[in-house]
């Protein structure tokens, strides 16, 4: 039996201390990419390279109702500035561990072994799943590549969707 697509609420944070709306090509691309994809883009904000700037976006996120899925993009890199992963680890209810190995593997066919320097990961907060990317073009369209389809019903019998009901079961 097939089933029926239900579109997520969606939203952005891209994490860069030299990015703005203009200038943020992989933000725009990861947007019109779910929007392809019929979710339902809801926000997209800009925050620097800091973990508490970071922490408070998602934090604000996943108290609301209103999204239900959090993709970043930057800061999952090695140098001093990049703290995606440190800022949202703590966060989370829990980590969804295959998710950044699964990453790195597909990105290892388009870029080699540079793939080790992503630190990208997934996981849940509040019943909202989060899932951290690359900054780059190349990182975005990967990782959705690979979020989508867990993200719509129809294209795999155990997907993320399928979960959402029973995030917050104690």
């Amino acid at each position: 039996m097939q089933k029926s697509f239900q579109p997520l609420k969606i939203a952005i944070l891209k994490i860069s201390d030299t990015r703005t709306e203009e200038t943020d090509t992989a933000g725009q691309m990861l947007k019109e990419m779910i929007e392809s994809d019929e979710h339902t883009f809801v926000e997209k904000r800009i925050v620097p390279d800091c973990k508490y700037h970071i922490r408070a976006a998602i934090s604000v996120w996943a108290a609301e109702e209103k999204v239900q899925v959090v993709i970043t993009t930057g800061g999952t890199g090695l140098t001093g500035r990049d703290c995606t992963p440190e800022a949202v680890l703590p966060l989370l209810d829990k980590e969804i561990m295959g998710f950044g190995e699964i990453f790195r593997a597909k990105s290892f066919e388009h870029i080699g072994m540079s793939t080790i320097q992503s630190r990208a990961l997934a996981g849940i907060i509040n019943g909202v799943y989060i899932f951290c990317l690359p900054g780059s073009k190349g990182a975005c369209k990967d990782g959705w590549n690979l979020i989508r389809q867990q993200l719509d019903p129809r294209l795999t019998h155990c997907n993320l969707v399928d979960l959402i009901p029973r995030l917050k079961e104690k």
